[in-house]
């Protein structure tokens, strides 16, 4: 393709308004402050973006220096997708733990608290909630990330998040449109379907989006599925009879439409980015998300000037790519008006995503069971982690157990034969298996059988969505793998009332 030359035509800086890309690096490059200046209004940042609050602080600064209106965006669901905590882990125990406590109020609270911690550091939209309804156990990307499989239940949970973040400045961006919690694909490695009819889509998947808009999510976030009885032909993201003809004229949704990232093997895999992110904005998209994996100028310039030569050609009209831009300046305004005059927030308890976690926690003790005094070894049963989440964040409770129990000793083990290597390792301390999603891993729940064939007092952790049934002399359900689920699992193993 031929590079369009920069300027401040009006069709470029449309083209450069609804990306939403990433970069590399801890401050803001040259290129990326540049761009800003010739239109582009949103930046998307990642956990290597991230190495602290004030270096977060002083890069969000860096980049309203050149526009003031600056969209920053996150992935930031608490739980186990964080990049504010990538390297430590959340302080808040995520969507499937604020299920399992169903408190409204209390996700309200844990939402309003995590959305000043960001307004503090300079992010106004978040790509969070997740609005998925849990409804395939066996879903590989969703999981945790969900408030459960309760369709009433999601719907609920789902308005008290929206609400409590914006309360705190910060844009909600609801996903993933239209529901990707019926799923058996990971859509960053190929494209999902859902073959559920028309009634069944709209009793369950549509509910908690429609709470959503009522509750007034600012945003919301498209999916990378295919929905045969929405559109046979199309994912989501890049169809006009989901995103026009149902999310905005049908359900009535006003604002932002943001993608899923578009470098995801759904779509880069099928139709590429170029294309992709044309036929999105056609289909009646406002926003692209791309940089999870393509973080350069290069790829910024690619899909500029892939925009501007549609419009060119015809492929794409001028109106069309005009509305998204203007969209994306409006949620810009919105954010820069609730950064000037902030609604006023009522102090959270102290730790409340600590105190979520506790509550989270389902427990389960045998008639033998004695709390943990002594050191004991801790042994991560790991599968593979989803690219959502990512391998880089700690999980689990040796971290809190190493601290109320010095000299605790750990292992990560996963396949074939991991119960007798645990048991090889672990000696004769007492084991804590710390497991996610046993019911999706043979090998892990032989491995469990293993263990407590051999040692009845085993502990069971359960890290993930808790479908199993418990075992172990005591099996505690965190339902989700943040830090704060972990403290709060590791505080309870070493109770003695």
């Amino acid at each position: 393709m031929t590079t369009i030359a920069s300027g401040t035509g009006t069709l470029t800086r449309d083209a450069l308004a609804v990306l939403q890309p990433g970069f590399t690096g801890t401050s803001a490059p040259s290129w990326l402050l540049r761009r800003l200046g010739e239109g582009l209004t949103s930046v998307g940042l990642f956990g290597r973006n991230i190495a602290s609050p004030d270096q977060l602080a002083a890069l969000t600064a860096q980049l309203r220096a050149e526009r003031d209106d600056v969209l920053v965006a996150i992935d930031e669901e608490g739980g186990d997708v964080t990049r504010l905590e990538v390297r430590t882990g959340s302080s808040f125990p995520g969507n499937h733990a604020l299920g399992a406590v169903d408190d409204v109020v209390l996700t309200e609270a844990v939402a309003r608290e995590l959305g000043r911690r960001l307004a503090e550091c300079g992010v106004n939209l978040n790509w969070a909630p997740s609005a998925d309804i849990n409804s395939n156990p066996g879903n590989p990307v969703i999981g945790v990330r969900s408030f459960g499989a309760d369709t009433a239940l999601v719907a609920r949970h789902t308005a008290a998040y929206v609400g409590g973040l914006q309360s705190a400045g910060v844009a909600a961006c609801t996903k993933h449109f239209p529901g990707h919690g019926d799923t058996a694909v990971d859509s960053h490695h190929a494209l999902p379907r859902i073959d559920a009819d028309l009634s069944v889509l709209h009793a369950r998947e549509l509910a908690p989006f429609r709470a959503a808009i009522a509750a007034g999510t600012r945003a919301v976030m498209s999916a990378h599925i295919l929905v045969p009885a929405l559109d046979p032909d199309r994912p989501a993201t890049l169809s006009r009879r989901v995103l026009t003809g149902l999310l905005r004229e049908e359900l009535g949704f006003d604002g932002l439409i943001v993608t899923d990232g578009m470098e995801m093997q759904a779509i880069s895999a099928t139709y590429g980015i170029e294309r992709g992110s044309v036929l999105a904005i056609a289909a009646g998209a406002d926003a692209i998300c791309v940089g999870g994996g393509l973080a350069d100028e290069a790829t910024v310039l690619r899909l500029r000037d892939a925009l501007v030569t549609a419009v060119r050609t015809g492929e794409l009209p001028e109106e069309r790519l005009a509305d998204a831009a203007a969209r994306v300046r409006a949620l810009a305004s919105w954010t820069t008006s609730a950064r000037s005059t902030p609604a006023p927030l009522t102090t959270p308890a102290p730790d409340i995503g600590l105190v979520a976690a506790r509550r989270a926690l389902t427990v389960t003790r045998g008639s033998d069971y004695t709390p943990l005094t002594e050191a004991p070894y801790v042994a991560a049963l790991t599968p593979v982690a989803n690219i959502a989440v990512g391998d880089e964040t700690p999980w689990g409770v040796a971290a809190e157990l190493r601290r109320l129990l010095p000299g605790t000793e750990t292992g990560s083990f996963t396949g074939e034969g991991a119960g007798a290597e645990v048991l090889t390792a672990a000696g004769a301390r007492r084991v804590v298996a710390v497991v996610r999603d046993v019911h999706r891993h043979a090998w892990m729940a032989e491995a469990l059988d293993t263990l407590i064939a051999s040692r009845p007092d085993t502990i069971v952790v359960e890290m993930g969505v808790p479908q199993a049934p418990p075992q172990g002399a005591l099996h505690i359900a965190t339902h989700g793998a943040a830090k704060a689920c972990g403290q709060a699992a590791a505080q309870t193993l070493t109770t003695t009332t």
